[in-house]
């Protein structure tokens, strides 16, 4: 796959989720990870207990890698040119912060599994590394 900043993928999605998508905000290379591509995922119905409505729809930065990223995508829906938000932005920052230290890693797993993790993570209150 080829991938660019602003385009926003259809990919295999959780059951309840049919209509999520997900964005390319940066792609970066790394001699010990190799591609990185950070993607936000908009459209999601994960469970939230701090949300007002108790759901949250929008995963505002993930780090994950080409090859997990090419298991998920099914088909290119847009591509803008339109620049990643602050949220976006504020999220890749702090990973970058943590990524450098040697506390952050890159997603290996496919969308809906990340969805999944960071749903139960929500839930429990288990943000560990």
């Amino acid at each position: 796959m080829k991938y660019s900043v602003g385009q926003e993928w259809k990919y295999k999605t959780r059951p309840t989720e049919e209509k999520s998508t997900l964005k390319i905000l940066k792609i970066e290379e790394y001699p010990a990870t190799g591609k990185v591509i950070h993607i936000s995922v908009s459209g999601l119905k994960m469970k939230n207990p701090s949300s007002p409505t108790g759901f949250s729809e929008n995963l505002s930065h993930i780090p994950i890698s080409e090859e997990a990223l090419n298991k998920s995508v099914t088909k290119l829906q847009n591509h803008t040119r339109k620049m990643p938000d602050s949220l976006e932005t504020d999220g890749y920052s702090y990973w970058k912060r943590e990524f450098d230290k040697g506390d952050a890693g890159v997603f290996t797993i496919p969308v809906s599994e990340i969805v999944g993790s960071m749903e139960n993570a929500i839930i429990s209150g288990n943000f560990s590394k």
